[in-house]
């Protein structure tokens, strides 16, 4: 199985790792299992670092890509085939257009997302898969 992490469960995952659920620390901290940081998690993290929103304990959204990948976490890019095909995702259960573009990431790759986002559930109607 192939993993997707939502922006909040990396943030948790690198800074307040005692958030996390029993079942992702499992899957996080195994070897034998592909884990995904998004392009769209980056950009999240960029936006709100920059608005103020964000603390990175001193650290910058720049440095954030090469401490996944030390983690063995492989990094998503925002595919063309996604973002032309984005308006298939119909229904429209959560508004935040990041949230959405992970939503359809994970559809569109057989992903499971990583979440503890509430908003999330009405979208396996439309094939997503869950983990929290």
């Amino acid at each position: 199985m192939k993993y997707l992490l939502d922006t909040h469960v990396l943030l948790w995952y690198l800074f307040e790792d005692e958030k996390l659920s029993k079942k992702a620390t499992e899957i996080l901290t195994r070897l034998d299992i592909d884990i995904y940081v998004s392009a769209v998690s980056f950009w999240e993290i960029s936006v709100k670092f920059n608005s103020g929103k964000l603390n990175l304990n001193k650290l910058v959204p720049e440095d954030l890509p090469e401490r996944c990948i030390s983690y063995g976490f492989k990094t998503l890019p925002i595919s063309i085939k996604e973002s032309a095909s984005f308006y298939n995702l119909s229904n429209l259960y959560h508004r935040d257009p990041f949230d959405r573009m992970l939503i359809w990431q994970s559809i569109m790759n057989n992903l499971v997302l990583i979440t503890s986002d509430g908003n999330m559930p009405p979208y396996k109607s439309d094939g997503l898969k869950l983990l929290w």
